[in-house]
Parts: structure tokens; sequence; C-alpha cells
């Protein structure tokens, strides 16, 4: 192998090496995240007792800012240990157990809230900047919580806590205001991030195309520029 195509190879694996370490963390970090924000001390409303949380503020957070599949991955790694006996989750529980209870439904939400907010924000990252973008993300998560979030929490209440689905559909009224003013604070955050550090959405490193396309011209140009000395050696009137 030359070593033009040695380097090109080294070249590769680093940035992909790189990439997937950074978003392991990123995923880490934000799962994190998720567990500190449910540490907040909840505000049970309603007839069945499903607190009012920052958990959804944290999870449209990860999708605004890490995309839909890390921020997909960040939210199941945390529903995934909190079911597992983690106390992560609002209240300080944990367990297989939560999902008898009335929350079922909004947990079960997490991963796909994350994933429908992160694919509207991977689009408007790479069309709008400033207000703009911040109004994308907003309707976005919003969105996001109204047709996923929602739906699942109340049939998850209709459900654990014997309550028919009107009810049950009225009772998750009262976490509207919440989730608007969340999701705009969610946004609003997304918003400095992405101007921070405006890869973090974006394909970040050198694709192998165009590597192995530089290591070729190298190649070719140096072996050029030999023959081309080579030549002017045996013929001094050539400039």
């Amino acid at each position: 192998m030359s070593q033009a195509h040695s380097t090109a190879s080294a070249g590769i694996t680093r940035p992909r090496s790189a990439g997937r370490a950074g978003n392991i963390a990123l995923i880490a970090v934000f799962a994190a995240m998720l567990a500190a924000f449910a540490m907040m001390p909840p505000v049970p409303v309603g007839p069945a007792g499903v607190p009012i949380t920052l958990q959804t503020f944290a999870i449209a957070l990860c999708g605004m800012v890490l995309g839909p599949w890390r921020g997909a991955a960040a939210t199941l790694l945390y529903v995934v240990l909190g079911l597992l006996g983690l106390p992560i989750f609002s209240g300080m529980n944990g367990g297989i157990g939560v999902l008898a209870g009335p929350s079922a439904g909004y947990i079960l939400s997490f991963t796909l809230y994350a994933l429908a907010a992160g694919l509207v924000a991977r689009w408007a990252v790479r069309r709008f900047r400033g207000m703009r973008l911040g109004i994308a993300l907003f309707l976005g998560g919003f969105a996001a919580s109204l047709l996923l979030n929602h739906p699942l929490g109340i049939l998850g209440m209709s459900i654990n806590a014997d309550l028919p689905l009107r009810v049950a559909a009225v009772a998750d009224l009262a976490y509207w205001p919440g989730d608007i003013i969340k999701n705009i604070l969610a946004a609003s955050v997304a918003v400095l991030i992405h101007r921070a550090f405006p890869d973090v959405l974006r394909r970040r490193g050198v694709s192998m195309d165009s590597l192995v396309g530089a290591g070729v011209d190298s190649a070719a140009g140096a072996h050029l520029n030999g023959a081309a000395a080579s030549a002017a050696e045996r013929e001094p009137g050539v400039k």
C-alpha cells in the first residue's frame, strides 16, 4: 500500500472514531441531564396525580440539540435505566413498576417525542437562523408533544388510573400551558447552543470519497512532478 493511501486510510479512521466517541459522550451527557431534571420536585395535578415536571423540557432539548437519532438514543438510555431500577424518574422513582402507574404513557412516549422533535430540528437548522430557527424548533417540539406525548399519556392515564378517555383527555389539558413554556425555553436554549456550536447537527469530518480522491490526486501529482523533474535533468533547455 502506498504512503498516500495509508495516509488517506488513517484520515478516514480518525474522524470516524472521534465522531463515534463524541456521539456516545453526548448521548450519555444528555441522559444524565434528563435524570438531573427529573430530580426537581414534581407538582401532582389532576385526578390521576400525574405530576408536572421538567423532564419534558429536557426531552425537547435532547431532540432540538442532538437531532433525531442521538436525541432518541439519549432519551431511550434514560428510560431503560429507569425501568431497570435506577431512581431517576420523577419523584426519585424507578423500576418496571412505574408502567403500572398513571404516568406510564408519558414515560413510554419520551423516546418518540425526542425523535420527532429532532427530525424537525435537523430540518430547521439547515434552513434557518436566529428567531426563525427558534420558532421552527418551538413548533416542532410542541407539535411532537401534542401528537405523541399527550395522546400516549392520556391512554396511560385511562388504562392505569381507570379513567374514561374523555376524563383523561380533560385532565391532560392541565399540562398544555407548561408544555408551551417548556418548549419555548428549550427552543431558546437550543438556538444558543446551535449558535455556539454550529456543527452539532451537521455532517462532520471528511467523506471517504474526498479523502481517497485527495490521496489519489496527491500521489498522481507527486508522480507527475517527479517525471517533470527527471525530464528537466535530462534536457537542460527545458524550463
